[in-house]
C-alpha cells in the first residue's frame, strides 16, 4: 500500500451521496448491490464490482474520479480504478458506512433469493 494522505483526487471534506447506490436506487440496472463503494473525490455512493451493475467503476471512470473506498463497516481501504493498487488516505466525512439497518446485499426488498448466483 502507498501511504499519501494528501492524495489529488481525494477530498476529505465531501459527505457521501446517500445511504445506497444512487443509480440501483434510481432504478439504473437490476436495483440492488452487494456491496457499496464510495466515490473519494465527490461522496457518490454505487454498487461494488462483484454487484450485477458495478455502478461505482463506471461512474469512476466516466466522472474521472480514479480513487474509490468502501462503504461498509469495518472496512478502511482506498483503491484507484486507473492504478489497481491500494491506498491509505485521510478520514472522510462521515458517515463512513451505510446504515447498519441497511445490510449488504441490499436493499431491503430488492435483493433477489438468487442473488449469489448474479454475481459478477
Amino acid at each position: 500500500m502507498s501511504e499519501d494522505t494528501t492524495v489529488p483526487g481525494i477530498d476529505p471534506s465531501v459527505p457521501p451521496s446517500g445511504d445506497g447506490c444512487v443509480e440501483c436506487l434510481a432504478g439504473d440496472g437490476q436495483g440492488w448491490w452487494f456491496h457499496l463503494r464510495r466515490c473519494a473525490a465527490c461522496g457518490h455512493i454505487g454498487c461494488c464490482d462483484s454487484s450485477p451493475s458495478q455502478h461505482a467503476t463506471a461512474h469512476a471512470r466516466t466522472a474521472g474520479h480514479p480513487f474509490l473506498t468502501s462503504f461498509e463497516s469495518g472496512e478502511d481501504w482506498f483503491w484507484n480504478t486507473e492504478t489497481e493498487q491500494f491506498y491509505e488516505g485521510p478520514p472522510l466525512a462521515g458517515p463512513t458506512a451505510h446504515p447498519a439497518a441497511q445490510p449488504s446485499p441490499g436493499p431491503v426488498g430488492h435483493v433477489p433469493v438468487d442473488w449469489q448466483q448474479r454475481l459478477n
